[in-house]
């Protein structure tokens, strides 16, 4: 995580990612290849998953902060929801794909397909007009650098907030092929069908989710709040659903608070962050969201053998309702939450104190 945020911040985006997808796409074909010729072994599968992991952790940082060299600072929320909405009907569609071409022509020819499509990618990252992106200012190279990350998240308030609230939620709440596998299976007694069906249905609701974020100006600190709430209250309805209708709504409202929290963390955490910095506070991010998941899993997984699937989904639902807790502090800490009725409905005002850009500080007061 160190070497890769370092990477990103202190080299040529463009290049390293040409390097990274490069890498990614002859991995692929060496896969593939193998299998096609019979001489792929169970190790050669292990070595090729270490090895993409490793360039996944260079490409990862370096393509999430090139979006606002590609976009600019004012329109990097939206480009960063969009860009959420493609990956989710990509992997709504794309497994779909894979599984039909398999069965029609064999996982090695499906791995070379894949790597062929690195071609499309590498091509649009050399076609770019260079005079028109939007260029940040490189970190210098200093003494510490590689833990710089670290000490600057570690200072600011806000960057600590939101890195638990995605700890909270990403180890013990985005585990949802355990939710919604063993919900079929051992509540409602159905098989893969309509574990696949349930399963498309949450992925309606990410990218709903997803949608919705890209049609918002700017994120707002209190939208984790809302988002950890409604994924908190997703969870213990789809725990308590009585049938596999029921839990499939509830999957929805789960699928839209997940995309908005995760949209939004992504989001803030880049706005609120020095350009300098971005790469290495980028991959703190990504290392929580990406490597807490598979942690978490072993625990959530234990919970449900052991006390059944509704309590594994309430680890999820307290994940959520913990994320808020958390929220909340930061909030009357440091933002002046406070609370009023008004007409029957409640509303909250929050002071912003803290800039959600690094180059336009803003001290507005924000009625939510």
């Amino acid at each position: 995580m160190p070497l890769t945020g370092f990477a990103a911040d202190h080299l040529d985006r463009r290049k390293l990612l040409l390097g990274t997808q490069a890498a990614m796409g002859a991995l692929a074909f060496g896969l593939g290849m193998l299998t096609i010729t019979g001489l792929v072994q169970l190790w050669h599968v292990y070595a090729f998953a270490f090895a993409l992991g490793c360039v996944t952790a260079f490409d990862s940082p370096a393509r999430h902060t090139f979006v606002a060299e590609l976009v600019g600072e004012a329109d990097l929320a939206n480009a960063v929801a969009l860009n959420s909405t493609s990956f989710n009907a990509a992997r709504m569609i794309g497994p779909a794909i894979a599984g039909t071409l398999i069965a029609s022509v064999g996982s090695g020819w499906v791995f070379l397909i894949n790597g062929a499509s690195f071609v499309a990618v590498l091509c649009s990252l050399a076609l770019l007009r260079l005079g028109e992106l939007h260029v940040q200012t490189r970190a210098l190279r200093t003494r510490g650098s590689l833990i710089e990350g670290f000490r600057y998240v570690w200072k600011r308030p806000d960057l600590k907030a939101i890195a638990l609230m995605l700890f909270l939620i990403g180890t013990f709440g985005l585990n949802f092929q355990i939710f919604i596998s063993t919900m079929s299976v051992k509540v409602f007694h159905a098989g893969a069908s309509q574990y696949g069906l349930l399963t498309s249905v949450m992925a309606i609701g990410t990218i709903a989710g997803a949608l919705l974020a890209a049609g918002r100006e700017k994120p707002r600190f209190a939208l984790l709040l809302v988002g950890t709430a409604i994924f908190g209250l997703g969870c213990t309805l789809a725990a308590i659903a009585p049938n596999a209708w029921l839990f499939g709504m509830a999957l929805v409202m789960i699928g839209v608070s997940a995309l908005t929290f995760t949209n939004s963390t992504n989001s803030l955490m880049q706005l609120s962050t020095e350009p300098a910095m971005r790469g290495r506070v980028m991959a703190i991010r990504l290392a929580i969201a990406l490597g807490c998941t598979p942690i978490g899993a072993p625990i959530v997984g234990w919970v449900a053998d052991h006390f059944g699937p509704r309590w594994s989904l309430g680890v999820g639902a307290a994940a959520g309702f913990a994320a808020a807790i958390v929220g909340i502090h930061y909030l009357r800490k440091h933002r002046n939450l406070s609370l009023h009725f008004d007409a029957g409905r409640l509303h909250f005002s929050i002071d912003d104190a803290e800039p959600l850009t690094a180059s336009h500080p803003s001290n507005q007061h924000a009625q939510a």
